[in-house]
């Protein structure tokens, strides 16, 4: 059965950030991953991990501003400056989490760009990005994203990913894929997973619709899991998903499918 981590991002919101790492522990996760590290110090965040004895598994490069509605800022040509600075500090948190990959989310195209500049932008950072962390030992990779939840996000499918992938020409570069999104827009999940399985790095997960838990919605994930196993992925899979009630009451389906 995969290994999942549990998104500090999504679960266990009851409680306050660096409260979650104790909850994911107690409920028997080994891994935690979450959008951003980026409020706390390195220090303070390898103190819980430690005390948890959790693994980070993941986390984003730094995206713009999440408030204002900034969903990465890969594809921005104004933004290059910035998005090379981020870079420099997600390899600092990275290096002192002892995190081995980190996530750039491509971002929703601004006005005024067309999308070949913002593929052009995206391609230039990604191998900037990639070559950065490859000298620090950390792995990127980059994940599509569905339409319906983000609007005009640049990255939105497993071919436009892989044909990313080629165009950046490095062997640090992989895909984040994202079942939940990734159900809504292509589907045909298992062949996807088996085909492009070599590039797959890490997987996430939640049920469509709705974005809650395994078990709520019509993504079979018993069958995922096992055709996972069989194909031999053995990275971690991360639970990005919103507990329909209560995260403890939620985690049933870990207890019954894994």
């Amino acid at each position: 059965m995969p290994k999942f981590a549990a998104n500090l991002s999504m679960l266990f919101t009851e409680v306050d950030f660096l409260q979650r790492f104790g909850q994911a522990a107690e409920a028997g996760f080994q891994g935690v991953e979450y959008l951003f590290p980026y409020d706390f110090e390195p220090s303070t965040i390898q103190q819980v991990l430690e005390e948890n004895q959790l693994q980070q598994v993941l986390f984003n490069l730094p995206a713009g501003n999440w408030l204002d509605g900034d969903r990465g800022i890969a594809v921005d040509p104004k933004r290059v400056d910035e998005f090379q600075q981020g870079v420099a500090k997600a390899i600092q948190y990275a290096k002192a989490l002892n995190c081995s990959q980190v996530n750039c989310l491509a971002g929703i195209v601004p006005d005024g760009v067309t999308q070949q500049q913002a593929e052009d932008t995206f391609v230039s950072n990604l191998r900037f990005a990639a070559g950065a962390l490859k000298e620090n030992g950390i792995s990127l990779i980059i994940e599509a994203i569905n339409t319906r939840d983000i609007p005009g996000f640049f990255l939105t499918n497993t071919k436009q990913a892989l044909d990313i992938i080629e165009k950046v020409g490095s062997d640090n570069l992989n895909f984040q894929y994202d079942i939940y999104h990734m159900q809504i827009m292509e589907g045909d999940l298992a062949p996807t997973l088996s085909e492009h399985l070599s590039q797959i790095q890490h997987v996430q997960l939640a049920d469509n619709p709705g974005r809650h838990e395994p078990g709520t919605g019509e993504i079979n994930y018993p069958f995922l899991f096992n055709h996972l196993d069989s194909i031999g992925y053995d990275g971690w899979i991360g639970c990005e998903y919103k507990p329909k009630t209560t995260t403890q009451e939620g985690l049933v389906w870990l207890k019954e499918m894994a």
